[in-house]
C-alpha cells in the first residue's frame, strides 16, 4: 500500500520558477519540513505543534515572505488549499492533492508574472500579457487576409490604448475598437475569423 502524500508548491521570488515537492502525511506529522528552490535562494518551511501547521512561504508575487497558520485537517486531508499574499491578495502557495496542486501552481506562475508586469508598467496597459496576445492574434488574422474595411480597403493601422486596440483604416480613417484588458477579451478575439472596420461613407 502506497503511503499517502501531499504536494506543496510555491513560486520562487528570486528566479520565478514553480517549485513543487511531495511530502508524506507521516513526514508532515512527524516534524519540520523544508522545500528548497533549485536556484538555492528560497526555502518554504512547514512546522507543526500537533494541532496546527505554520507555513512560511517565499512569495513569488510581492517578493517578500509570509507566514500562515493552517489546520491539520486542511494540511493532511482534502483536495487542497491555497495561501494568499496579504499585500496583493494573489495566491502564492498551494497544498493538497498532486493532481490539483500541480496545474494550480502553474497558474500561479502566470498570475504572478502578470501582476509583476502590471506593477512595472502600471500606466501602459491594463494587462501587458493580454495586450501582447491580442496584438499577436490580430497579426495572425491579418496574415490570413481577415482584416478589411467596409470601404473596401485592406490597409489598416493600429492604435494601442491601455485597455483596447483600435484598428484604423488607412483609406477612410474609420476605426474598430477591440477590448484588450481581460482573458474574456482575448477569448472573444480568438473566436473571430475576420475583423471588419465599419468604414465611412464616401463624401
Amino acid at each position: 500500500m502506497m503511503e499517502e502524500t501531499r504536494t506543496i508548491g510555491y513560486i520562487c521570488p528570486s528566479c520565478g520558477q514553480a517549485v513543487l515537492e511531495e511530502r508524506t502525511v507521516f513526514g508532515l506529522s512527524a516534524g519540520k519540513q523544508t522545500i528548497h528552490c533549485p536556484c538555492g535562494k528560497t526555502t518554504l518551511t512547514v512546522e507543526t505543534d500537533g494541532l496546527q501547521y505554520r507555513v512560511q512561504v517565499p512569495c513569488g508575487v510581492c517578493g517578500g515572505e509570509h507566514t500562515a497558520q493552517v489546520s491539520a485537517d486542511a494540511m493532511l486531508r482534502g483536495q487542497g488549499i491555497a495561501l494568499s499574499c496579504p499585500k496583493t491578495r494573489q495566491h502564492c502557495c498551494c497544498i493538497g492533492e498532486g493532481k490539483r496542486v500541480r496545474p494550480a501552481v502553474r497558474e500561479l506562475a502566470i498570475a504572478a508574472e502578470k501582476w509583476k508586469r502590471q506593477q512595472e508598467e502600471p500606466e501602459a496597459f491594463v494587462d501587458g500579457i493580454i495586450m501582447y496576445e491580442i496584438l499577436s492574434e490580430i497579426k495572425d488574422i491579418a496574415q490570413r487576409g481577415g482584416v478589411s474595411c467596409g470601404c473596401g480597403s485592406t490597409a489598416y493601422g493600429v492604435e494601442i490604448r491601455p485597455g483596447a486596440v483600435d484598428l484604423v483604416c488607412r483609406s477612410c480613417g474609420a476605426k474598430l475598437r477591440l477590448p484588450a484588458a481581460t482573458d474574456e477579451d482575448l477569448d472573444a478575439l480568438c473566436c473571430q475569423v475576420r475583423l471588419q472596420i465599419p468604414g465611412r461613407p464616401a463624401k
